[in-house]
């Protein structure tokens, strides 16, 4: 199984160009910010102080959860091409097994992730600290890497469920080109989520990804929110238009978005076990 996670590694980070395609939807995200975004939105709150940093930190949250998206998915399409070629096939009447087989997909997926969603926070990072003086303590770089465990994962199996169900290269291929251009809408860092009408604000609150983005940009923002708001009402209706924390009735906490991410996250592996349970039986009757 290793050397199969190892395989499939190697073969998506040989593909540069499919290396960037699938960051395409992050770097969207990273360059109309630097170009249109951001002077746009910090003139929406120029009597906050140091708006550079809060809306850099704010974007670096939502990029790294488009990043999760992205990238997984576009690992997992290892596992489409190896049906439509009958390499899948081949390799399940080794001694391999079925789980295995599939397991080497997801955990192969889920490094590609994390190791991706590291290198854009690295890039961001040094970017945003040279222009805006942004720094991250240690405190919320350990955070940080919690959280991305948790996008990795989630992305990894929500796109491994869709991608299980999909037999076609070039349909895939159609999905994830859809899936970049939405990934920056869903977690409100092409607009942010308090500016949209409520049915898309709803839209986006059932996706996992927002919550993910609401994550990152709690423990990135939140030093720099309790320096620049002493009022509390302000500093809510700020977090609620840009997408700090999601408002269901009351704005969520840190806790409840936390308890919302890893339930989404058993429920995904759950369906995730009976969808790959019930092709394993189809495959053998």
């Amino acid at each position: 199984m290793l050397a199969l996670v190892k395989r499939n590694c190697l073969l998506y980070f040989r593909n540069r160009s499919g290396v960037v395609f699938s960051l395409l939807g992050a770097l969207i995200s990273f360059i109309l910010y630097l170009v249109f975004l951001k002077d746009n939105i910090e003139s929406s709150w120029s009597q906050i102080d140091n708006t550079n940093q809060l809306l850099d930190t704010w974007l670096i949250g939502g990029t790294l959860a488009i990043t999760g998206i992205t990238t997984t998915l576009s690992n997992l399409s290892q596992w489409t091409k190896d049906k439509e070629s009958h390499v899948r096939q081949d390799l399940l009447i080794t001694d391999l097994g079925y789980w295995p087989l599939s397991l080497s997909y997801i955990i192969s997926a889920a490094l590609v992730g994390f190791i991706m969603q590291a290198i854009m926070l690295t890039i961001m990072g040094t970017y945003f600290y040279f222009t805006d003086k942004v720094t991250l303590s240690w405190t919320v770089l350990l955070q940080l890497i919690f959280i991305m465990i948790l996008n990795t994962l989630i992305s990894t199996i929500i796109n491994a469920l869709i991608v299980n169900r999909i037999q076609s290269v070039d349909n895939l291929g159609k999905l994830a080109t859809i899936f970049g251009a939405a990934s920056g809408f869903l977690v409100g860092t092409y607009v942010p989520i308090g500016a949209l009408p409520d049915t898309a604000q709803t839209i986006m609150k059932l996706t996992p990804g927002a919550y993910i983005a609401s994550l990152f940009r709690q423990t990135l923002m939140s030093d720099t929110l309790k320096d620049n708001f002493s009022q509390a009402n302000a500093r809510e209706h700020f977090e609620k238009m840009m997408g700090i924390r999601l408002n269901w009735q009351n704005l969520l906490t840190n806790t409840d978005t936390y308890y919302i991410v890893i339930g989404i996250l058993v429920a995904g592996v759950l369906i995730f076990c009976l969808q790959n349970a019930l092709r394993k039986y189809q495959a053998l009757i």
